[in-house]
């Protein structure tokens, strides 16, 4: 890893713990092998280094962003992961609602419907402290 690669790097770490939490990022990092250690450095270097860490937005609208994205494209398990993440980003649960209802718009009513779900079954299991 060059100087600038590890700055980055040690940067979108300190951003993926903001958001994510250290126990999330502690079991993800454990979880790594030498076949994926590429891929966790790369979206700790890109996703969370160069984007999630860009001050232009905050991270309350980036959570809205990710995600209204991440439901559109039904990505069921990273729906869940930031749902549970707004915690530490301070997005409420009206935003995700407003953001959920341009997905149903602009990608589909029933991607929505499915990521409302989620975010409802998430909101359950945080209202009764089952979620870290």
């Amino acid at each position: 890893m060059s100087d600038t690669a590890s700055e980055r790097y040690q940067q979108g770490m300190a951003t993926r713990r903001s958001v994510l939490g250290d126990a999330h990022v502690d079991r993800a990092q454990a979880a790594s092998t030498e076949f994926d250690r590429p891929f966790q450095e790369l979206i700790t270097e890109a996703a969370w280094g160069h984007v999630w860490s860009r001050p232009e937005l905050t991270k309350r609208e980036r959570s809205m962003i990710t995600i209204a994205l991440l439901a559109a494209l039904g990505q069921d398990d990273e729906v869940a992961m930031h749902v549970r993440a707004t915690v530490n980003t301070g997005a409420s649960r009206e935003d995700i609602r407003e953001a959920l209802l341009h997905v149903a718009i602009y990608a589909g009513v029933p991607a929505a419907n499915h990521a409302i779900k989620i975010a409802k079954q998430v909101f359950e299991q945080m209202d009764a402290g089952k979620v870290a």
